[in-house]
């Protein structure tokens, strides 16, 4: 079976980590995979959000280990990082598309910090985080650095990756790591609903907020009003921005297309 699956409907996109015996922990083959799926739903016109999941028990382990300890395989600590867990960063925050992090299961190590570095992550009661790096003897990966302390404040980031803690969702969610924890038994409909609620939202407009955010990590003010100013220009000459307006007068729901 592949390792990554993907369905698209109603201009959603499903991809699903599906390496349920190693709880979706990720090899060369699946990190790549990712890659190329990630890149058909980006070029995609029909796929207007994207949804990131995982088969079975876990959202994702991170490493395979058995990887990285079997000399025949272990293509070392540079190419994973360079060639796997960066790369998939650095394309989810460029996808000027919604990505929700529907977060099944145990997200640990890179397949925590991969659901963090998502548009907006969602999680069911049953749901734990581990910065698991520590526990190992490694250091956190995949922009672990980078978004947990922008999301939950340098001390309680800077304790999570030293002791490894295991947080649960409704906790992740309080502290502001995630964006909702959810009933177990009502994750799917929910994650369905807002997918879909995306997807017919203005596509453009959530692309442009998107890149304003990633943008916002680094700028400084001027730089960010500067910018504010140039994507609102934009997006005001959308055709989306001229239904959303046009709904608004008429008094009726807008049909976005999406550009």
């Amino acid at each position: 079976m592949e390792s990554i699956q993907l369905k698209i409907e109603n201009k959603v996109a499903y991809i699903t980590l599906n390496r349920t015996e190693v709880f979706n922990s990720f090899n060369r083959e699946m990190a790549f995979l990712l890659h190329d799926t990630l890149d058909a739903c980006e070029k995609n016109d029909e796929v207007r959000a994207i949804v990131l999941t995982g088969n079975g028990k876990a959202f994702c382990a991170g490493q395979d280990l058995k990887e990285v300890t079997d000399p025949d395989l272990n293509p070392g600590f540079k190419k994973i990082l360079d060639e796997h867990y960066n790369p998939i960063i650095t394309r989810i925050r460029a996808i000027k598309k919604p990505i929700i992090a529907a977060v099944n299961g145990v997200a640990a190590g890179a397949g925590a910090n991969i659901a963090l570095a998502c548009d907006v992550v969602v999680a069911h009661e049953k749901v734990s985080f581990i910065q698991a790096f520590s526990l190992i003897g490694l250091v956190p990966d995949s922009a672990g650095t980078f978004f947990l302390p922008r999301l939950i404040g340098f001390q309680k980031a800077l304790a999570l990756a030293m002791l490894g803690d295991k947080i649960g969702a409704e906790e992740a969610e309080k502290m502001g790591m995630i964006y909702k924890c959810v009933p177990t038994e009502e994750f799917q409909e929910i994650i369905n609903k807002l997918a879909l609620k995306l997807a017919n939202m203005p596509t453009k407009a959530l692309g442009l907020i998107k890149e304003l955010f990633n943008k916002s990590m680094t700028n400084d003010l001027e730089s960010q009003l500067a910018l504010e100013s140039k994507l609102q220009i934009e997006a005001a000459q959308s055709k989306d921005y001229a239904e959303g307006v046009a709904a608004f007068i008429e008094k009726r729901q807008p049909k976005f297309k999406g550009n």
